[in-house]
C-alpha cells in the first residue's frame, strides 16, 4: 500500500477536502504515478456536484501530469522514472478502440465517467480500509500520487514542463480535435465557436493553424473576447451586445458558416449554432447540459447537408494528438500559457471558486 493525499469530495455538493488515503499496489496493466500538476475541468465540477452518477466520497481529477513511480505487470509503453501526461482510458480491444476511436469504447462511461472502479468492481483508492470512488478517468488524479491505467498514459520528453502540459489530457484536445478530427476546414471555411472558455479558446487556437479564413468567438464576456482576439479569432459577437443569429449572418453575408463548436451546453445557443449553418455545414456539440435534455431542430433545413455531430475528447487517438499538441505548445504555435493559473494543490477550492466565477479560464493544481 501506498500512503498519499487526496482531494476527496464527501457527497455531492461538498468542498474538496484533502485527506489521507492509501493506493493499492499497480495491477496487471497499471502504473503508480507521483503527481507533478493537474489540470481543473468542468468535467471534475459537474461530478463533485453529484450531477453525475460518479460514487462518492470519491477522488477525481482527470488531467494529470508527473513521473512513473512504479509499473505493474504487463506494462510496456513506459518505465519508473518516465514523465507522463494523463487522459481517459479505453479498453483497447472494441471495434471503435481498434479503428482509432478510443473516445468512443464500449466500456467509456463505466471506465472513465461515472463507475468509480476498475473494470472488475474493484476501486484502487481506499481511506481507513473502505473503498473511495476512484478511476476517474483511469486516473484520479486530485492526488499526491495515482494508480493510473498504461492506456491512460504518454509519454513526454523529461524536460517538457509538466505544469503546462497537464491541460492537454481533456480540455485543450477537445477543442483541437473538434477542429481537425471532426470539421477539417478546407481553405476559405468560416468557423464559429460559441463559448470562449478553455475547449473554445483551444478550439480557437487549433483553427488559427488551418486554413479556415473566419475565426468567429461568440461569448459574453468582453475580457474574453478579447483574448480570442489575440489567440486567433478574426471575428468576435458579444453576445451581450449583439443578438448572436443576426450578427453570424450579417459576418457571412448571409451564407452560414461551414462549422460550429458548441462549448457551452446551453441549448438556445446550440440551436442558434445549429440554424447558422451553411449547406453542408456541421455543428459539432462539445458542451453537455444535463442527461434527458433535448433541442428542436427545424428537420427541413438539415436536409441541404448540414450535420450535427457529438464529440467527446476530440475524438482523439491520445498517443498520437497529445505528443502533437505537446510540440506545438513548446514552440509557442499553440500558446496555452495564455489560458492557465496554477494554484497550490491545497489550494483547490480557491481554483475551483475562480473557475466558477470566470476569473480563472484553466486552473492548474501544483503538487
Amino acid at each position: 500500500m501506498t500512503a498519499t493525499t487526496a482531494a476527496v469530495v464527501e457527497s455531492g455538493g461538498a468542498a474538496f477536502t484533502l485527506s489521507p488515503v492509501e493506493l493499492g499496489a499497480p495491477r496487471f496493466g497499471e502504473v503508480r504515478v507521483r503527481l507533478v500538476a493537474a489540470g481543473l475541468c468542468h468535467t471534475d465540477l459537474g461530478a463533485a456536484s453529484g450531477g453525475l452518477p460518479f460514487p462518492l466520497p470519491g477522488v477525481l481529477g482527470h488531467e494529470g501530469a508527473g513521473v512513473v513511480e512504479a509499473v505493474g505487470p504487463g506494462v510496456t509503453r513506459v518505465s519508473e522514472g518516465d514523465h507522463v501526461l494523463l487522459s481517459f482510458t479505453s479498453c483497447g480491444n472494441c471495434g471503435k478502440c481498434r479503428a482509432g476511436h478510443p473516445a468512443y469504447c464500449a466500456t467509456w462511461l463505466p471506465l472513465n465517467l461515472i463507475g468509480g472502479t476498475r473494470s472488475d468492481g474493484s476501486s484502487p483508492i481506499t481511506r481507513d480500509g473502505t473503498a473511495l470512488g476512484g478511476h476517474f478517468f483511469g486516473q484520479s488524479s486530485f492526488a499526491h500520487h495515482a494508480i493510473a491505467d498504461e492506456r491512460s498514459l504518454i509519454k513526454v520528453d523529461p524536460d517538457a514542463p509538466l505544469d503546462l502540459l497537464a491541460p492537454l489530457g481533456c480540455g485543450v484536445q477537445t477543442g483541437a480535435g473538434a477542429v481537425w478530427n471532426v470539421l477539417r476546414p478546407r481553405p476559405g471555411d468560416t468557423i464559429v465557436v460559441t463559448g470562449a472558455g478553455a475547449v473554445g479558446l483551444s478550439a480557437i487556437m487549433a483553427a488559427n493553424l488551418t486554413p479556415a479564413r473566419k475565426i468567429i468567438a461568440v461569448d459574453r464576456v468582453p475580457e474574453r473576447l478579447h483574448l480570442a482576439t489575440e489567440l486567433g479569432a478574426t471575428h468576435v459577437v458579444d453576445a451581450t451586445q449583439q443578438d448572436t443569429a443576426e450578427a453570424l449572418a450579417e459576418l457571412t453575408g448571409g451564407a452560414g458558416v461551414d462549422g460550429a463548436i458548441e462549448t457551452t451546453g446551453n441549448t438556445g445557443v446550440l440551436r442558434t449554432a445549429i440554424d447558422a449553418l451553411a449547406p453542408c455545414g456541421t455543428a459539432v456539440i462539445v458542451g453537455a447540459p444535463p442527461f434527458g435534455t433535448e433541442v428542436p431542430v427545424d428537420v427541413n433545413m438539415m436536409l441541404p447537408g448540414r450535420h450535427i455531430v457529438g464529440l467527446t475528447l476530440g475524438d482523439s487517438e491520445t498517443q498520437t494528438l497529445i505528443p502533437a499538441l505537446v510540440d506545438l505548445v513548446i514552440s509557442d504555435r499553440l500558446p496555452l500559457q495564455r489560458l492557465l493559473t496554477h494554484y497550490q494543490f491545497a489550494d483547490i477550492n480557491r481554483a475551483v471558486a475562480d473557475m466558477n466565477s470566470g476569473a480563472s479560464i484553466k486552473p492548474v493544481l501544483l503538487f
